[in-house]
């Protein structure tokens, strides 16, 4: 019997010890991506980057994960990085500028690990020193030609007064505004109409919905508002509860939001999961490192990578058809159309724009 119990306690450590194997094995990702101050589901720069980290990690038999920090904070990024490492991640993806400190914070104390940042592009807590190491590749985007494109989209379907609601004023935020202003404008222009195409403009200094934003946007739909470009994070569902309430309409921004409400009429996209893919394609390639022309650089990719653009797959535009869509995206692409990409100055246009404070 004593023999019996030792056999049987042998075996119960034994199936306890593979347990533990197999969960340790489990619990191990090579590729993570850090969230922000959001989720996977925020319908904007979280999913669209978490998108791509699974098309290209479930492709490719990659083990993958994501983690979301704590709080709203640098020292929470970190720690949340730190912890995606721990967990195994040889790949680390960060969505979005939130993550320029804690990415020069952490690049250097982890050589070995290769991380891919979007929308930034890493630099000290007071920006006085910039530095891409060449564990690091960053990925900006061309906003200002998704900009473009919804811009000209709006006018062509026929909408003559226009707003801009931007998040927080940064260079990213600029550029959708500016490439929304100079697309507006040159449609207006097509048509003959630049005296009747109006956009009023403000940012709201955040990236989160609020009463205050949804005061506004009402004001502007109360005073003729026909169509407002939401720009930043969840702001779109103060936007969209305004323009359900005043039977307007709201164009999206980073992703195809037009899922989120029936007034959203199409998105301005920075097509992230497609920029993912393809930096990890070309990471794993080089044998799991960045190869020299992305190490340590940084990419600005927009309508000829196929990184920009509107959604076609759920179109809704009667007046401006896809077919016509596809032509002024192939003139963007191959340099036809020149749209400028300064944030130093608002666009010298024709319409008339309204920037608020």
């Amino acid at each position: 019997m004593k023999k019996f119990l030792s056999l049987m306690l042998a075996l119960v450590m034994v199936a306890s010890l593979c347990t533990g194997c197999g969960a340790k094995k489990a619990d191990t990702y090579e590729i993570a991506l850090v969230t922000d101050v959001g989720n996977i589901d925020d319908k904007s720069f979280n999913q669209g980057a978490w998108e791509g980290v699974k098309e290209y990690a479930e492709k490719n038999k990659k083990t993958y994960n994501y983690y979301r920090p704590s709080e709203d904070s640098t020292e929470a990024r970190v720690e949340t990085i730190k912890q995606a490492i721990d967990k195994g991640a040889k790949v680390v993806v960060c969505p979005g500028y939130l993550f320029e400190d804690a990415i020069y914070e952490v690049q250097d104390q982890y050589a070995d690990v290769q991380f891919l940042l979007l929308d930034g592009e890493p630099h000290t807590a007071d920006y006085s020193v910039y530095k891409t190491a060449d564990n690091t590749h960053n990925i900006l985007y061309k906003e200002e030609q998704a900009g473009y494109l919804a811009g000209y989209a709006a006018v062509k379907e026929g909408y003559r007064s226009l707003g801009f609601l931007g998040g927080m004023a940064v260079p990213a935020v600029i550029r959708y505004g500016y490439g929304f202003v100079q697309g507006a404008n040159d449609a207006a222009k097509e048509l003959g109409v630049e005296g009747d195409v109006s956009i009023k403009y403000w940012y709201c200094g955040g990236f989160a919905p609020s009463d205050d934003i949804k005061t506004k946007m009402s004001g502007w739909y109360t005073a003729g508002t026909e169509v407002v470009f939401s720009c930043g994070g969840g702001i779109y569902l103060s936007c969209t509860a305004a323009a359900e309430a005043a039977g307007a309409k709201v164009i999206g921004v980073d992703v195809d939001q037009s899922a989120e409400s029936t007034t959203i009429i199409t998105s301005a996209m920075k097509e992230l999961a497609n920029s993912v893919v393809l930096a990890l394609t070309d990471l794993y390639a080089n044998g799991g490192k960045w190869p020299a022309d992305l190490g340590g650089k940084t990419s600005v990719l927009g309508a000829v990578e196929g990184c920009v653009g509107l959604p076609t797959a759920t179109w809704s535009m009667k007046n401006f058809t896809v077919d016509e869509y596809k032509t002024l995206f192939e003139k963007v692409k191959n340099g036809e159309i020149s749209i400028s990409n300064s944030t130093d100055a608002a666009p010298a246009v024709a319409i008339t724009v309204d920037y608020q404070e």
